[in-house]
């Protein structure tokens, strides 16, 4: 059976999602952030971190490369396209999520949720969330069929999804992408990730 090693409050929760929307069967083992460098998930993960998956004695560590492998393993005539260059596609948007959006959020993210008071820079803050605006707007152009790669949902609009989940979770402010806003709120909207947001 499937293991996805991590807490549904770290990354391990697009892993997650990933998980409920091919429908495998596996077990969740909630390990918190902090708790990653523990001799045990060392031995899963030498970085300390999570998630981590293990498909038959086989480990896969980084959440983006999980969900593509769970995807084409798991997924295929769902969330894994057929067609070689659609899965390039989703190869690309992937990696645009965490190249582009992500270190911008978690820029955001420090600077006005997690670090102490005398340690916030509001003007980091702020200089993220501005240059959050030239990715979102490739965003909003790239929906115009409704979804990343066309008229379906797949492994594409997961993962971006669940990365530029943290932004409404900031509260930012997409109405100047509205397209991007709607199709946002419509993916972590899904029964699926419905139910992961609900787990340790």
């Amino acid at each position: 059976m499937l293991k996805l090693y991590g807490s549904s409050k770290s990354r391990a929760a697009r892993s997650l999602w990933a998980l409920e929307e091919v429908g495998a069967k596996y077990e969740h083992i909630p390990i918190a952030p902090n708790e990653a460098k523990s001799p045990d998930n060392l031995k899963r993960n030498p970085n300390g971190h999570v998630p981590v998956l293990e498909d038959d004695g086989h480990l896969i560590w980084e959440s983006m490369a999980i969900n593509l492998y769970l995807a084409e393993k798991y997924g295929t005539g769902s969330l894994w396209p057929k067609d070689v260059g659609a899965r390039a596609d989703a190869y690309k948007w992937s990696i645009w999520g965490m190249t582009e959006v992500e270190p911008h959020l978690i820029s955001i993210l420090r600077n006005r949720v997690l670090l102490p008071a005398d340690q916030k820079d509001e003007k980091a803050a702020t200089q993220a969330v501005e240059a959050l605006k030239g990715p979102l707007k490739v965003l909003d152009g790239s929906l115009k069929d409704g979804h990343l790669l066309g008229g379906a949902f797949t492994i594409a609009d997961l993962n971006v999804a669940s990365v530029l989940s943290w932004a409404m979770m900031l509260r930012l402010d997409l109405s100047a992408t509205p397209t991007a806003q709607a199709w946002l709120q419509k993916s972590v909207g899904r029964e699926a990730n419905t139910k992961v947001r609900a787990m340790k």
